[in-house]
């Protein structure tokens, strides 16, 4: 199924939470605390919390500036799988 198709059967929340457990998912990976990845960014920890957990809404932008910062395709954060 494509991305595309995918996204019609979700809802906005359900967007942000998979995409938030993505990036939950990459920063564990580096073995990264929420605390660490608050300050890489440059922003409070309570944020990065609130994306993660899908609560957090976001701009294009700001996504793209997190996987910058994961040093992982914007691909990888988006998979709605």
């Amino acid at each position: 199924m494509s991305i595309c198709m995918i996204i019609i059967f979700m809802d906005k929340k359900q967007i942000y939470k998979r995409i938030g457990k993505n990036i939950q998912n990459e920063r564990k990976k580096q073995n990264l605390t929420q605390e660490n990845f608050a300050e890489i960014m440059n922003v409070s920890w309570s944020y990065v919390s609130k994306i993660e957990g899908g609560f957090q809404n976001f701009s294009i932008g700001k996504l793209c500036d997190i996987a910058d910062y994961l040093n992982v395709p914007l691909a990888n954060l988006l998979e709605l799988k």
